[in-house]
């Protein structure tokens, strides 16, 4: 006799089954769990138990992590809304930028040595812009930019992949390769993200960067976004650089499982941040030593370091293929914009599908690579040779006068003998003695040297800027100076007189407005004069 549980239990399952075939595509899926789970019984038994659990789950009572939580009626979330205050968009500025904004001079008509300003319409001496042999103003030069202007238009209005290459680009990289002498170059269409952009072409995640912890922002950029390891070394220190690479070497030694990894040694040819130059020769010897490439940034030692402006391999003797990868701006000696990068010519095709300010932005206008293939043509004619040779006199002249005479000790000043760009700072005793104390307080008093000059001494003269919170190692307040070879000899020797002497002048004040005391020590007339009247 069959049990009745059985028979009910039989008939059910029947039942089901009649039911599921009226379902369309029960078939396939009965079908499928047979062939599926005939031969694996443990997968029967784990996904029923997943199936458990997602409907326990589902069917479970809700609890909330939170378990302060206080429910809020609608008049209370009402008024919560009402007090609710966005944060600005933009923050407040803050003294230091309000006063950027005030103070920051436009020029009226053309950028030369000797550019009229559109707060006093004055007419001063420009030291601040990186104009090395006034080509903006040579007048072959932009008769040149005029026919090219005539001819191809106003711009590109494409990258370089998509119909923006014209034959004036392809030409310019023939003449930057032929001037520095490697296989082959490439042009960008900004100054700014030509090294961010090559450094991140070659340097990938987990690649390693060995990079001068003075380099200018853009070389900073450029490490980071690579998402390399990126290790620092003291800013031109050859023995700290020697200590990393082979601290290094121990490790990768140590750890033998670690795979093999592209390794960069990073650095500026005449660094933006201080006027210092790079020892190419040491760097090439630690370079062959522990087998690294070299990305050298010659933005602003192009066309001015060496004996024909070549830069850095010039001045050093380094044969310019032994320097993996060239990089530089337009915008300085070349008397245009945008950047370049130059090596060998699998660096150069590499670039012109990975290197990402190439690929997405629109190419330079012909206006523009038309100068820079000029002012090349003049930099490498004996007319060239005597603009450089100029430049470096220039600049040690200014130099000299700034160390030497009157108020010498009002300054202290950076830069390698040669570098046409200098920083003057005011010495840290002198800014003791006046109770300055924070490095807001020190750019207020360089501003009030850049306003005395500008308006005693016609002088066009900037303070050195940099992106406070993100450089990696902020540099101290200073007034950068550009030399140019258009600037005479008298010109320099005065301007770095009234420089000195303004240097003098506003600590001066500072020393008398706070103790009421002359730079001596003495006590001033107006001191002396109130107590005798007491």
């Amino acid at each position: 006799m069959d049990n009745p549980i059985i028979s009910v239990l039989n008939s059910t399952l029947s039942t089901v089954a009649q039911g599921i075939k009226y379902v369309p595509g029960s078939d396939i899926a009965i079908d499928y769990i047979k062939n599926s789970y005939q031969n694996d019984p443990f997968r029967v038994v784990l996904e029923l138990g997943l199936a458990i659990y997602a409907v326990k789950y589902m069917m479970s009572k809700k609890y909330r992590i939170d378990q302060n939580h206080v429910a809020l009626t609608e008049k209370e979330i009402d008024e919560l809304i009402a007090e609710w205050q966005p944060e600005p968009l933009v923050q407040p500025l803050s003294d230091v930028q309000r006063m950027e904004l005030e103070k920051s001079q436009v020029i009226v008509g053309s950028q030369g040595v000797r550019p009229k300003v559109q707060s006093t319409g004055k007419t001063l001496l420009n030291l601040a812009a990186a104009n090395y042999y006034d080509f903006v103003n040579m007048e072959h030069i932009k008769e040149k930019a005029i026919e090219t202007l005539r001819a191809y238009g106003v711009g590109s209005c494409g990258p370089p992949g998509f119909y923006g290459t014209l034959d004036v680009h392809m030409q310019l990289e023939k003449d930057i390769a032929n001037f520095l002498g490697t296989e082959g170059a490439i042009i960008y269409a900004q100054g700014f993200s030509t090294i961010p952009s090559v450094i991140s072409a070659f340097s990938k995640r987990g690649d390693l960067i060995v990079c001068d912890d003075g380099c200018n922002f853009a070389v900073q950029k450029g490490t980071q976004i690579s998402r390399s390891n990126v290790k620092f070394f003291k800013h031109n220190d050859m023995a700290d650089l020697e200590r990393v690479l082979e601290s290094i070497r121990v490790e990768s030694l140590a750890n033998k499982k670690r795979p093999l990894t592209r390794r960069f040694i990073v650095t500026e040819g005449l660094f933006q941040n201080s006027g210092d130059i790079a020892p190419l020769d040491k760097i090439m010897e630690l370079k062959h030593k522990y087998k690294y490439r070299v990305v050298l940034d010659e933005s602003s030692s192009i066309g001015v370091l060496g004996k024909t402006g070549r830069g850095l391999t010039e001045l050093f003797n380094v044969p310019p293929k032994e320097v993996d990868m060239i990089v530089g701006s337009m915008a300085n000696s070349f008397a245009a914009a945008g950047g370049f990068c130059a090596g060998h010519k699998e660096v150069v095709m590499h670039q012109r599908l990975s290197g990402q300010s190439f690929v997405f932005s629109a190419s330079i206008p012909a206006m523009l690579t038309i100068c820079s293939s000029e002012a090349i043509k003049v930099l490498d004619s004996p007319k060239g040779e005597q603009l450089i040779k100029d430049l470096h006199n220039n600049a040690n002249t200014f130099r000299n006068a700034i160390l030497t005479g009157a108020n010498k000790d009002a300054i202290d000043l950076a830069g390698d003998a040669g570098s046409p760009i200098l920083h003057l700072r005011f010495p840290s005793e002198a800014l003791r003695a006046a109770g300055i104390t924070t490095r807001d307080e020190e750019t207020f008093l360089l501003q009030e040297v850049v306003d005395e000059v500008a308006v005693k001494d016609s002088l066009l003269v900037t303070r050195a800027k940099y992106v406070d919170g993100q450089e990696r190692s902020l540099p101290r307040p200073s007034i950068r100076i550009s030399i140019s070879a258009a600037h005479s000899k008298k010109e320099l020797e005065k301007a770095a007189q009234a420089i000195k002497t303004s240097f003098n002048k506003v600590v001066s004040k500072r020393n008398r407005d706070k103790y009421g005391t002359n730079v001596g020590g003495k006590k001033s007339q107006t001191t002396l004069l109130a107590g005798a009247e007491e």
